[in-house]
């Protein structure tokens, strides 16, 4: 599909893996996250991620499905 930029808000460092899959609506609840997770193969940073409350930093590619996810700082 191609690359999406997320956008921290100005007071985080830091989103966790299940909160980009949620306001990315990949999932409808932050419950369904290890679902998903136990059943899709994710990459950050080219390595192979299941755990939801991975923190993502600015700089941090995701890439779930065909689609790529880049962190960036406000």
């Amino acid at each position: 599909m191609g690359e999406k930029i997320v956008v921290l808000r100005e007071a985080e460092e830091y989103i966790t893996l299940q909160v980009l899959l949620k306001i990315s609506d990949i999932i409808l609840t932050g419950g369904m996250a290890k679902h998903f997770l136990a059943n899709n193969i994710v990459y950050v940073n080219g390595e192979k991620e299941n755990r939801r409350g991975r923190k993502l930093y600015p700089g941090d590619k995701i890439q779930v499905s065909n689609t790529s996810f880049v962190i960036r700082a406000k």
